[in-house]
């Protein structure tokens, strides 16, 4: 079957479901498009061009080696100008002819691909590789139009072949999967290349460069690249879990052993179905599209329940590996568009544009019942493509509806002055200092496609297909003679079955007899999404007796629970971070009734705390509203278990800041006339959260920003957590008190020394970027629960805890493995995280005996208001992303 005819499914509109959308109205949201992707790039150009990527909060390049290192994320980056080559044709596509010659014109003047760096395979391939050739490809189109790049010499197409030479040893394994990093100008394993020791690579790494690397063979004549990538995809199918027809996640480079063995279709395995089928699109090799057809029918048996698309075990298909999804599955939809699998292409897809109603952006994960897993969203665009190839298979205006929500979102939520930031987390609104290429490569395309109508475009669109990066390869190179200089393993011809082929390009008129037909399918979807805002369950008593001092009940200052542990054998252990650690030897009980006793109390805590982080509250947000702000500088705060529920407030707080005296707030507050009216802000230490709240509500404060005291604390690195109360009612606390780690305490105390007077809004996320504040939308946020494992060791029990003031609200971490998620683990106790903690009453009254005050009140207030000289813009440029979950999101290549 020829490769053109398989595309046919997404041509246009066979039906018309619901009320279309005027030309007016697309015209108007397609040129929308346009003007933000001229801010996104100009803003590149002017700021960061040749860095690799713009940095749209500070307005400056990221330039690998002199930001601070963000581990795995930054392979993308190889001082190869990226943003500007993964770009190119998107120009093209959005009519910018001009801008392309130039930029073509600077890519050819200024890029060198022989640094001396080490880079991501994967990511150099989708989006350098394919950004040349897509560029290459529009450079031939329009030079054949007679009109445009009259002089261009395939030079692009000359980079690309100088690229793909320096990828290729990384191939050099004798599995013939790539090592997944290599060195531009040293290679794989040689003298200086600091890289050719690793082990392992997932699968979509090694499964995602048939299409870059098959394209440029073919362009140029040399077999040598698609034998390569053959041989790669030819190993991973060898290597599938026979019986379940699945592939695992990571996979080991040398021997082909499943290192991670869970399955699904995000993260990590992605692309790698995706060019299972687009290969043959491209290259119309029947092979490619037996094998996608064998790995589709296991994917819908066991990994789609729909609407969820959730990860399972290869051996053991039957059982879930995960209770969450990444978003990188919202491209699934658009592939099964492509394969022509309509219906629960409607139902994921639906489901996932519920939970980006419910969350502004699609969350980085969330759990099986829509509830934030992982808080970030870096301007991923593949919600965008499904929603596109959806309305192109289906014509229903509904998907125009919920392109102009992505609009709409965007520009509300993550534009700013310099481009658009990525999303720190949804539920604040909270910014990071990070624009990734993909957003230029990817999701103006995407857009502008769905708004515009055939004559709005500069070439037939039907004639490419596009990479998993969006860009555009022409699908005459199926056409293109090609050979083999590596063997392929081909299947068998016993394995070619017609059964694993469908050759027939679905009639959507066959699949919707009835206009309403999609429409019937979304509705219990959106039901479900909607009403699925579940509180955690009832603390449940652990069922094995009670002991004299219930973990419920406990006061760390209370010295008769104190002896209570003793005589249990339980002792505390003040750990230098701050927190306390508690440590059950049975020996050590005065009685064996004691020591079981002891035993039920360590388990009972381990309940409590694992309970405790179900029934977390989600970060809050601070939001400077003043000029020259106007709200587009958001700070994520913790929240206090007392005091005003900002959630429960349609405006939030709004009021201006002035640093109460004495600065800790830990005494009467001797300068009311200034903090009557507005909020305070105070300093982390020396007394209870709840005592400082009373202070500066006494003094007449309407709110209060506690901010830590430990220098270089952020709430990039460190886990949120809430202040919890002092072990009395804190009924009479009536105001909001949030919390501000170090870094962003800091630029709060700095935009006030620097512009006088500084207003800002409290609130449970951030409202719309200068504008009025809006009243805030229904819904409940929630946030991922994270459980704790606890098990016996020997004949004692070790639990590190963050004790709060009070009592119970500790959180456990025992010495055994936690499954926890690194964005969302919090505490109740003030100061849980890397920086040391404010003392519980029980450290208090020990140091209060043992060690002498090193600081007055004074001094603290001196310090917190003098401790940076560093100017606003500076501090901004320090707020970096939050390192820990996105390495965890890159070792599995999100």
């Amino acid at each position: 079957m020829p490769a053109v005819l398989f595309s046919l499914m997404l041509l246009g509109a066979l039906c018309s479901l619901g009320e279309s959308m005027s030309r007016e109205e697309k015209s108007r949201l397609r040129n929308q498009v346009v003007e933000m992707f001229d801010h996104a790039y100009q803003n590149y150009m002017d700021h960061a061009y040749p860095a690799d990527e713009l940095m749209p909060l500070t307005c400056r390049g990221r330039v690998r080696g002199l930001e601070p290192s963000r581990g795995d994320v930054d392979d993308a980056l190889g001082k190869f100008s990226l943003t500007l080559i993964d770009t190119l044709d998107t120009l093209v596509l959005l009519n910018k002819t001009t801008e392309f010659e130039a930029a073509v014109r600077r890519v050819l003047k200024d890029v060198r691909l022989d640094n001396d760096i080490v880079v991501s395979v994967f990511e150099t391939n989708i989006r350098v590789l394919g950004g040349l050739l897509g560029g290459h490809s529009m450079a031939v189109m329009l030079k054949e139009g007679g009109q445009n790049m009259q002089w261009y010499q395939d030079e692009l197409l000359h980079m690309a072949k100088d690229l793909g030479l320096r990828l290729l040893p990384a191939f050099n394994t004798s599995s013939g999967l790539p090592y997944p990093r290599v060195n531009l100008r040293h290679g794989v394993r040689g003298p200086g290349t600091r890289t050719g020791t690793e082990t392992d690579t997932c699968t979509a790494c090694a499964g995602t460069l048939i299409l870059e690397f098959a394209a440029l063979s073919r362009f140029t004549g040399d077999p040598v690249f698609e034998a390569h990538a053959r041989r790669a995809m030819d190993f991973l199918w060898e290597k599938r879990q026979r019986n379940s027809n699945l592939v695992g996640t990571t996979i080991n480079i040398h021997s082909g052993e499943w290192v991670r063995r869970d399955s699904g279709v995000g993260a990590g395995i992605d692309s790698y179905y995706e060019y299972l089928l687009k290969a043959y699109v491209l290259l119309g090799d029947d092979q490619f599209l037996q094998r996608f057809n064998i790995h589709y029918a296991s994917i819908m048996k066991y990994i789609s329940q729909p609407p969820l698309l959730l990860d399972v075990h290869i051996h053991k298909p039957l059982l879930p590996a995960r209770t969450w999804m990444d978003s990188l599955l919202a491209f699934f939809p658009g592939l099964q568009v492509l394969k022509g699998d309509i219906r629960p292409a409607i139902e994921t897809h639906e489901m996932l544009y519920q939970v980006t109603k419910k969350h502004n952006f699609l969350p980085e994960a969330f759990t099986t019942d829509f509830r934030v897993h992982w808080a970030q969203h870096p301007l991923r665009p593949e919600f965008a493509e499904s929603t596109y190839f959806l309305y192109k298979a289906t014509g229903d205006p509904y998907y125009l509806e919920a392109g102009r929500t992505i609009l709409d979102n965007l520009n509300r939520f993550a534009r700013v002055p310099c481009g658009f930031a990525a999303m720190k987390d949804v539920r604040t609104g909270s910014h990071e200092d990070r624009m990734d290429s993909f957003f230029l490569a990817e999701m103006f395309k995407y857009l502008f496609l769905l708004f515009a109508d055939d004559e709005d475009l500069p070439f037939d669109i039907e004639d490419y297909i596009f990479t998993t990066e969006a860009h555009l390869l022409p699908l005459s190179l199926s056409t293109t003679p090609h050979s083999q200089s590596i063997p392929s393993n081909r299947t068998s011809e016993e394995e070619m079955d017609d059964s694993n082929f469908e050759w027939t390009c679905p009639n959507t008129r066959l699949l919707f007899p009835d206009p309403a037909y999609p429409r019937h399918l979304r509705e219990p979807i959106r039901t479900a999404v909607d009403k699925s805002c579940p509180r955690a369950a009832p603390y449940r008593e652990p069922g094995m007796g009670r002991p004299p001092l219930r973990a419920q009940d406990f006061m760390a200052n209370n010295p008769e629970h104190l002896e209570l542990l003793r005589r249990m054998g339980v002792t505390l252990i003040h750990l230098k971070d701050g927190r306390v650690q508690l440590v059950q030897h049975a020996t050590q009980a005065v009685s064996a009734v004691a020591a079981e006793d002891g035993v039920r109390f360590m388990q009972e805590m381990m309940e409590l705390s694992s309970q405790q982080q179900k029934e977390q509250l989600p970060p809050r947000a601070i939001q400077i509203v003043s000029d020259p702000f106007f709200g587009r500088v958001v700070l994520t705060a913790g929240p206090a278990q007392f005091g005003i529920d900002l959630s429960k407030s349609a405006t939030g707080l709004r009021g201006f800041v002035t640093v109460a005296e004495p600065y800790s707030g830990c005494s009467e507050i001797t300068n009311p006339e200034y903090v009557r009216g507005h909020i305070a802000l105070l300093q982390r230490g020396q007394c209870m959260f709840a005592e400082k709240a009373r202070h500066i509500q006494k003094a007449g404060a309407i709110g209060g920003i506690v901010i830590d005291d430990n220098e270089g604390s952020s709430s990039d690195t460190a886990p949120l957590f809430q202040m919890a109360g002092d072990g009395r009612s804190t009924d009479d606390v009536t105001l909001p008190l949030l919390f501000l780690f170090h870094k962003e305490g800091n630029i709060l105390l700095e935009t006030l020394k620097e512009y006088r007077e500084v207003e800002v809004l409290l609130s449970d996320k951030a409202r719309d970027r200068g504008a009025d504040v809006e009243a805030a939308e229904g819904g409940c946020l929630t946030e991922a629960t994270t459980p704790t494992n606890f098990e016996p060791i020997s004949q004692s029990l070790i639990s590190t805890l963050a004790l709060d003031e009070i009592k119970p609200s500790q959180e456990a971490v025992s010495d055994v493995d936690q499954d926890t998620s690194p964005m969302e683990e919090a505490s109740t106790e003030e100061g849980v995280g890397p920086a040391e903690k404010e003392a519980s009453p029980a450290e208090e009254a020990m140091a209060d005996s043992t060690q002498p005050k090193e600081e007055t009140d004074s001094e603290k207030s001196k310090e917190g208001k003098t401790d940076s000289n560093q100017s606003v813009d500076e501090l901004l440029a320090d707020w970096r992303e939050d390192l820990e979950a996105f390495q965890q999101m890159e070792k599995d290549e999100l």
